[in-house]
């Protein structure tokens, strides 16, 4: 039952491969391209300077970004805890409940 079940194997008859004697035909070898030029690199490249203008937008940007997403961490933080309180209020109520009919 719990055996595999391999389908047949193919019955075909054995490969004989058989090379005919030919004659010998040079092939032409092709040169290989030479390879693009590579632009030099410069070793002094001018480094990122920043003007006051893009350093205020920069900061400005960031200041932002960690306002959205700390708006998004707290809501997300709320609604856990607004769940977690009406799940609580409904086990009381249940318990409540059960507790009235146990005693009637």
């Amino acid at each position: 039952m719990f055996t595999p079940k391999y389908p047949p194997q193919d019955i075909a008859p054995p490969v004989t491969a058989t090379v005919a004697p030919t004659a010998h035909t040079p092939v032409p070898v092709q040169p290989t391209p030479a390879p693009a030029p590579v632009a030099p690199v410069s070793s002094n490249r001018p480094a990122v300077q920043l003007t006051p203008g893009s350093a205020l937008a920069l900061a400005a940007g960031g200041g932002a970004v960690v306002l959205v997403v700390g708006a998004v961490l707290v809501s997300m933080l709320l609604a856990v805890a607004i769940t977690a309180t009406s799940v609580a209020v409904c086990a009381v109520v249940l318990r409540s409940i059960l507790n009235a009919e146990r005693n009637r």
